[in-house]
């Protein structure tokens, strides 16, 4: 029988039976943790944010509360929301959390030295005492076909900024030297779930996963990705559905990884999520651009150019997918 695929709309994302999406979920991270790889449980690093909210809370209902271990993994550069958040999330579910401090681990690496190296080289009165810095993307490209520029911004403590856009060797040398972060982040959850006999539960979503928004061998390690199909709007839908506490719904996704507060829609995705999903799904399943177009009040041209920078994304971080090449 043929497959009819369905009319695009903005409608097409929804998650029609949630409850037996989450059983789905449910089902898999109990089967592949207690069965396939004979752990005893989960450690999950939780950030305040949806993504590792539902994950926990998913991971929780699969293995029972007591068989998960979350931890709080700040370093100087974090929002304080992100573990009060975090801590009433584990609080609500009766989930046992603790705090590990990364900070004199990324000292140790000279993660910060580094990182305000490359910035000084660009903005040379940048002082990270007296300054917060971040980098994200100022010419989105979206509409150009041509790939995107990122910037450096520093901001005082007036709140005055002062943005530099960024040469490629010294944006390579911020980034390299903030991935730190990710890495020491799950070197923590392996030390924690090798000492339980846990496996590592990953919080990507799709969009992470299929864009490259992630660091390899950082975020990108776990032994297991429970969301990593769902969209960012499916993952807010389940939040709602799972009763996720109304603080970490309404908060905006952010990168959490510089000193100056950041979307991750002006640091890496160009787009809202909201926008973002339906173009993607789109673009994964073929859809005409000239339909799409209609539904999302976009010409067919600015959706074949948005497609396009999809296509880049996809080629340019295929190697983070990659497994190691053996010869």
């Amino acid at each position: 029988m043929e497959n009819i695929k369905k009319p695009f709309s903005k409608d097409i994302l929804i998650i029609n039976d949630i409850e037996a999406e989450c059983n789905r979920i449910v089902a898999g991270i109990k089967e592949n943790i207690i069965y396939r790889m004979n752990r005893r449980g989960g450690v999950i690093g939780i950030s305040g944010g949806i993504d590792s909210s539902v994950t926990m809370v998913l991971a929780s209902m699969a293995l029972g509360p007591e068989k998960v271990f979350a931890i709080m993994l700040p370093e100087k550069d974090s929002s304080s929301d992100s573990a009060l958040f975090a801590g009433r999330l584990a609080d609500k579910f009766g989930v046992k959390a603790i705090t590990e401090d990364i900070t004199a681990a990324l000292q140790g690496f000279g993660c910060y030295e580094r990182r305000d190296e490359a910035v000084k080289r660009v903005i040379p009165r940048y002082d990270p005492a007296c300054h917060k810095m971040k980098i994200g993307i100022k010419n989105t490209g979206l509409h150009t076909n041509l790939p995107p520029l990122f910037s450096v911004t520093i901001v005082d403590k007036s709140g005055n900024e002062q943005s530099q856009r960024l040469p490629s060797a010294e944006f390579m040398q911020i980034e390299a030297a903030s991935n730190f972060k990710q890495r020491c982040r799950m070197a923590m959850l392996y030390y924690h779930a090798e000492r339980l006999h846990f496996a590592v539960v990953g919080t990507p979503n799709t969009h992470e996963v299929e864009q490259g928004f992630f660091v390899k061998f950082g975020d990108g390690g776990a032994d297991i990705m429970p969301i990593a199909h769902l969209f960012k709007t499916q993952v807010y839908q389940l939040a709602k559905y799972l009763g996720i506490p109304q603080e970490i719904i309404d908060r905006t996704p952010t990168s959490d990884t510089y000193s100056a507060e950041q979307t991750q829609e002006e640091f890496f995705y160009q787009l809202p999520f909201r926008q973002m999903d339906l173009l993607w799904y789109a673009f994964k399943n073929g859809y005409d651009p000239e339909e799409v177009g209609k539904v999302m009040e976009k010409s067919g041209d600015e959706v074949r150019k948005i497609f396009s920078g999809f296509e880049r994304k996809i080629k340019t971080t295929e190697y983070l997918r990659m497994p190691p090449i053996m010869n």
